[in-house]
């Protein structure tokens, strides 16, 4: 059903291209790229093959699309630019053209591309290598079976094949392909909200986060990729359970080191990278120290074989594959070599069960060891972050006895070393450690016997922050402070989670509070669950917070539960007269208590309060007469609402809150 071929060169390709499409009497979709193919007998593989693959797949029948490779070779070929898309190798981005010439049709569909299709699959940084039957294997078991688990050590590869995997099936789920990231989750309990953002569900009334779920899906066609469940395996199993009993086409996709004994459930235990004399090994080890060492080659004597030794000896494991290939930077592959022949003993024996697991656990304890004191101590501090960190929160949660300077310094010496991965989101940088390296560095903080001191600067840094946020949100950098809360969530959750657990309920109720009233403008109602679960503790307690928190748990009138909202919102003004508390104030409130009212269906209780609003300054008086524009026509008085409009509509941009600007362009509407 597909042809590969071969040419000498990018026009031969694009000419012989133009002669087929001319005669094949069937609409075809062709495919170039350009660049070097590994020949293996008779047959050609490689990234040049896959890329070529992937732009074919992009197309459509008749048409011929040319990657940016061929492009830049070609001279007297019309060629159209269709722009830069994602494409199903998930790695980066990549421009597309489209070749025109007399016979050929010239109109087409959008291309097939991940651009096209919902979902949340990430670009990938770095290419994928080798795999090519495995990925085969686990896209037919996907197709077939409704939960496919990769099971596997860690750093063997499961998320990366998974991901890929989940690009390749991206044409099959017309309602999107889904990544839900567990590693950050500590809390069982957590995993149905962390699901239910990742996918959009909002909680239905009447029903929990797992059964709104189950519900939402299904009937839809989509795939859901769970990642790193061995933690959390009980919860994903009744989640995935509860989705199974009310859909057949919904698809899970999920990556363990065990399986999760569910009965419709197929394992498949991903190998370590292999090919050929151990050529997919040897060959992502020559991508990544290529990524350190632009000149690194195997053609100097001894390289090649000390590098196959390596990857011999490290069973394949791509996560130790990785970090023994970071070391290029500094050290040559006979010297990695005799590293191992100290460090790592225990690959020499037995393959299977737990020394597979004390395999990878030398290989990052390798790594540890390599690392000076101020190193091993700064990484360790960090694997108290959930989902990454930037150094705003590194210096004062690791910093104490380090200061701003020293960290940001050993911060680079971690990147450098591969043992944390920096990533560039706009013009800030933010810090991820891959979760075994994570899970191993807070071994060894245990050790130190500093976790407690360590969390609870985590806890205590992401509480003050939640407030400055919060503060952030009446001003124009009100986006700013959003932004925040979003990328910040699975670190909130945490620092939620660890002060809870210690009784600390001021800082607890800083975070539910105010995180609550951020992540309202984002859609994220999970943290409405936070405020709730706090109330009775922090009401006993007498938290000087306390009206804040019954103010942010007035949002679950969005989530559905308006009755409980108007009663939360009541408990917080009459909380708010006393001076023993410290409320919102600036009409926060009211405002949160009106919007109860006019969900329970009490729109002249909405209109009474907006109006008490009106007659005040600054926000209130916006939200007073934003109000009165959105629940007079609801009374009948529109008259009324269009003799204000004007002034609303002024007032909102006079005091330039972002979200009062957009509630009165609602009204205003």
């Amino acid at each position: 059903d597909g042809i590969c071929a071969a040419f000498a060169s990018a026009r031969a390709a694009v000419d012989a291209a133009i002669d087929a499409q001319r005669l094949v009497m069937l609409p075809v979709r062709m495919g170039v790229g350009t660049g070097e193919g590994e020949l293996r007998g008779e047959d050609y593989f490689g990234p040049a093959l896959n890329r070529a693959a992937r732009v074919m797949a992009a197309g459509h029948g008749g048409q011929i699309l040319v990657a940016a490779t061929t492009a830049s070779l070609l001279d007297g070929v019309d060629l159209v630019d269709l722009g830069e898309y994602r494409l199903r190798d998930l790695s980066g981005v990549h421009r597309l053209f489209q070749v025109r010439a007399d016979g050929l049709q010239t109109g087409f569909p959008a291309l097939r591309t991940l651009d096209a299709v919902p979902g949340n699959l990430p670009v990938q940084s770095t290419s994928f290598v080798g795999r090519e039957t495995e990925i085969a294997e686990v896209v037919g078991l996907v197709r077939a079976y409704s939960l496919v688990t990769l099971t596997g050590v860690g750093g063997v590869g499961k998320t990366r094949l998974a991901v890929q995997v989940a690009g390749e099936l991206t044409p099959d789920f017309p309602d999107g392909v889904w990544l839900v990231e567990l590693a950050p989750v500590g809390d069982p309990a957590s995993v149905p909200d962390v699901v239910a953002t990742a996918l959009g569900v909002v909680q239905q009334p009447g029903l929990s986060v797992t059964a709104s779920i189950a519900q939402t899906l299904a009937g839809r066609h989509l795939l859901v990729v769970v990642d790193n469940c061995e933690h959390v395996v009980d919860a994903v199993a009744d989640l995935v359970e509860a989705i199974q009993a009310r859909s057949t086409t919904v698809k899970v996709l999920a990556t363990s080191r065990e399986g999760l004994r569910v009965g419709a459930e197929h394992l498949w235990s991903v190998p370590s990278l292999g090919g050929r004399d151990g050529g997919e090994a040897v060959a992502l080890f020559v991508e990544r120290a290529r990524a350190v060492n632009a000149g690194f080659t195997l053609d100097k004597p001894g390289v090649g074989e000390a590098v196959g030794e390596i990857c011999r000896r490290l069973d394949g494991i791509a996560l130790a594959i990785e970090l023994a290939a970071a070391r290029m930077v500094s050290m040559s592959p006979a010297e990695v070599r005799d590293h191992l022949d100290q460090r790592f003993r225990l690959l020499a024996g037995s393959r299977r069960g737990l020394e597979r697991h004390q395999t990878l656990r030398h290989a990052v304890a390798w790594s540890f060891d390599l690392l000076g004191g101020d190193e091993r101590l700064l990484l360790c501090r960090c694997s108290v972050f959930a989902g990454g960190f930037d150094t705003t929160a590194a210096v004062p949660v690791c910093g104490g006895d380090l200061d701003r300077f020293t960290v940001l310094d050993l911060l680079d010496s971690l990147v450098r070393k591969s043992l944390i991965a920096a990533n560039r989101v706009g013009e800030r940088t933010r810090y991820v450690m891959l979760e075994t390296i994570r899970q191993f560095a807070e071994d060894q903080l245990a050790a130190t016997g500093t976790t407690s001191e360590i969390r609870d600067r985590h806890a205590h840094w992401f509480a003050d922050h939640a407030s400055i946020q919060w503060a952030r949100w009446y001003g124009p950098d009100q986006r700013e402070a959003l932004d925040w809360v979003d990328a910040e969530l699975d670190n909130l959750r945490t620092a939620f989670r660890w002060a809870t657990d210690q009784a600390d309920l001021v800082t607890a109720t800083a975070i539910a509070a105010h995180t609550t009233m951020l992540s309202y403008g984002l859609q994220q109602y999970e943290p409405i669950g936070w405020a709730e679960e706090l109330l009775a503790a922090a009401t006993t307690a007498d938290v000087a917070l306390l009206p804040r928190l019954y103010t942010a748990a007035t949002l679950c009138c969005f989530i559905g539960r308006p009755d409980d909202a108007v009663a939360y919102g009541e408990t917080a003004l009459a909380l708010a007269t006393d001076p023993r508390y410290d409320p919102f104030g600036d009409a926060i409130d009211s405002a949160s208590l009106a919007s109860g009212y006019l969900f329970i269906g009490r729109p002249e209780r909405f209109v009474e309060i907006s109006a008490e609003l009106a007659t005040q300054t600054g926000i209130a008086r916006v939200f007073g007469l934003c109000g009165l524009l959105y629940g007079l026509p609801i009374l009948g008085r529109t008259q009324e609402a269009l003799a204000i409009a004007e002034e609303t509509l002024a007032a909102a941009r006079a005091d330039g809150n972002p979200f009062g600007v957009a509630y009165a362009l609602l009204g205003y509407g």
